[in-house]
């Protein structure tokens, strides 16, 4: 399973490190401010820091969860009709090897429904804003998908699964759509026709858990950074806005339809959800300072490190003069593959930059 996300930091991650190691003391409180699918916020957390994540995605929040608060197994100890019900004859297996598995398990089994994901987003169904069918998911998979978000769903207002246990399984539906999505990069758009990986069944898998005896150390909190920024106290704020004028609101709708639960109108022919709670001023050329120097100025902390490439709104030279207007400012620059989507014509590496920020 992986993520499919524009500017995710796992192929970087030691450099991150390397450059958060010698700016928080061993064991010190690391804001991931724009934390994405908190892969930063994960190898911080494993690296023995206090971290406070947060992001304006749903589905984001729910990635942060499954990363930093888990310090034991969850036992889904509610869950158990669940199983049971949808055990498909499997005498004895209830919870007998690993109730989160058994879970997994047992909505892997759902039969497919046609909801909300067949009829927006499947070949076969019959989209309410658009004469045209759209073509994310096979019909199967989006059956699956209606009938596993159904079941995550009702599972959590019965109280058969706690808030942390609904995370995770959303997570792990999250990352299972993810795999055999019909898309080329983003969700922005779909494939005309099922590509290979498209075609194969969805599967919930077990999500991978880093269980630490370090419960209460760590937050994590949903909205934008702006606002957030005033209330933190850190040692240090590790800031990776997006780049480009795509939003990821628009490029993620159906992601974030799956955490959010809802079933909101589908617009246009690639049936965006209504995004405009979550725009970013970072995707604005005329509005990314006002962002930075709220954040610089209103957060109490001394150290800033700010992730940028060389594609961004804005150059490395318009950075570097803006930031030192609030301290002192050090930069440096490595090669990192670039996200794109098939086919796309653009150059394979691209430059960026990791910025620091001492505020005077």
């Amino acid at each position: 399973m992986g993520n499919r996300y524009i500017g995710a930091k796992t192929k970087v991650l030691h450099r991150i490190l390397e450059q958060v190691s010698s700016l928080a003391p061993p064991g010190g409180h690391v804001v991931d401010l724009m934390c994405g699918t908190a892969s930063v916020s994960a190898a911080l957390r494993g690296s023995g820091f206090q971290v406070t994540a947060n992001d304006i995605m749903t589905f984001c929040y729910h990635h942060a969860r499954v990363a930093l608060l888990f310090t034991a197994p969850s036992r889904f100890e509610h869950a158990k009709a669940f199983v049971k019900n949808h055990s498909n004859g499997r005498q004895g297996l209830v919870f007998s090897t690993n109730p989160y598995q058994e879970v997994l398990q047992a909505l892997n089994t759902l039969p497919g429904e046609e909801g909300y994901f067949w009829r927006e987003y499947s070949i076969a169904g019959h989209p309410r804003n658009t004469a045209k069918p759209r073509n994310y998911f096979s019909v199967e998979n989006a059956k699956r998908i209606d009938a596993i978000r159904t079941s995550i769903k009702e599972l959590k207002a019965q109280g058969q699964i706690n808030d942390l246990e609904h995370s995770l399984l959303l997570h792990d539906l999250i990352m299972a759509v993810n795999d055999i999505a019909n898309i080329a990069g983003t969700y922005g758009h779909y494939l005309s026709e099922l590509a290979g990986r498209a075609r194969y069944p969805l599967t919930l898998k077990p999500g991978v858990l880093d269980l630490r005896n370090d419960a209460g150390c760590h937050a994590v909190f949903k909205g934008y950074a702006e606002d957030l920024a005033r209330t933190l106290t850190c040692d240090l704020c590790y800031i990776d806005p997006p780049y480009m004028k795509r939003q990821y609101a628009a490029n993620y709708h159906i992601l974030e339809t799956i955490a959010r639960e809802d079933e909101p109108e589908a617009i246009g022919v690639s049936g965006l959800r209504p995004w405009r709670d979550q725009y970013s001023n970072f995707c604005t050329k005329t509005k990314i300072r006002d962002s930075f120097a709220r954040i610089f100025t209103d957060m109490q902390c001394k150290d800033f490190l700010v992730s940028y490439s060389e594609d961004g709104l804005l150059s490395i030279t318009e950075l570097l003069d803006f930031f030192s207007g609030f301290g002192d400012v050090k930069f440096s620059t490595f090669r990192y593959k670039r996200f794109k989507s098939n086919g796309s014509s653009l150059s394979s590496e691209l430059t960026e930059y990791l910025i620091h920020l001492r505020k005077a």
